[in-house]
């Protein structure tokens, strides 16, 4: 995939948008999945740390690639966590949706090895309690899973994956479909007609989303949610 990732033409799954639009090739459709868009980000303008909240600023920074900016999550710091769960985390600020999709374009850039991998969050209520994919490069029962921590160590909760995630150095675009009335999870892998991972789980009917990594290192760009926007139940 090429290396400037901003002006390929938005794909659209299985439903189609507003009948008879015309997209630019870099605009978003305003509705995916029958939900409407609620957050996008591309990186280009202002200071990520406005919109988005890191487990450690340290491992983020704003850089450039041939003239296209991205988010990159440039190095691994061993952040405090109540349970087992990944260290490198970046959450939209001020999203709490139900149902949603996360859309990302994203880039590994760690070595070669067996657990290479990048993670996404949604349902992240807190560092206690959210889902995440982890896209590993080999599966086992720590990675290229769905999990789920619920105020213990992360658990597996896939029905469904692979031998394991192709990383190379390339860029790749990801999805992440959440239904919480039947607990479905997907997630694509640039393949956004197959899913390369499922799952279905009741426990989270609403959070945040993110992107990051376990201990590894990315870069993500044009990251696009769409949902049903709720309010964070009052403690």
């Amino acid at each position: 995939m090429s290396q400037q990732p901003r002006h390929r033409i938005w794909l659209v799954l299985g439903l189609s948008v507003l009948a008879g639009a015309t997209l630019a090739a870099d605009q978003p459709p305003a509705r995916l999945l029958d939900l409407p868009l609620v957050f996008q980000d591309d990186f280009e303008s202002g200071d990520p740390a406005t919109r988005w909240e890191p487990s450690d600023a340290r491992a983020w920074k704003l850089t450039e690639q041939n003239g296209n900016k991205v988010w990159s999550q440039f190095q691994h710091i061993v952040t405090e966590t109540p349970v087992r769960s990944p260290f490198n985390r970046s959450v939209a600020k001020n999203v709490v949706v139900g149902n949603c999709v996360l859309d990302v374009k994203l880039q590994s850039t760690a070595r070669d090895y067996p657990h290479r991998s990048l993670c996404l969050f949604f349902g992240y209520q807190d560092p206690a309690h959210m889902y995440y994919v982890h896209l590993g490069q080999k599966t086992d029962d720590h990675a290229n899973q769905i999990f789920i921590v619920n105020n213990e160590p992360r658990k597996k909760i896939s029905t469904k994956t692979t031998d394991g995630t192709a990383w190379d150095n390339e860029w790749h675009h990801v999805r992440v479909v959440r239904n919480v009335d039947s607990g479905k999870i997907e997630v694509f892998f640039d393949d956004l007609k197959a899913p390369l991972m499922t799952a279905v789980d009741k426990t989270f009917t609403w959070g945040q989303v993110g992107i990051g990594s376990f201990d590894d290192t990315g870069n993500f760009d044009e990251v696009l949610v769409y949902g049903d926007k709720v309010s964070r139940p009052a403690k």
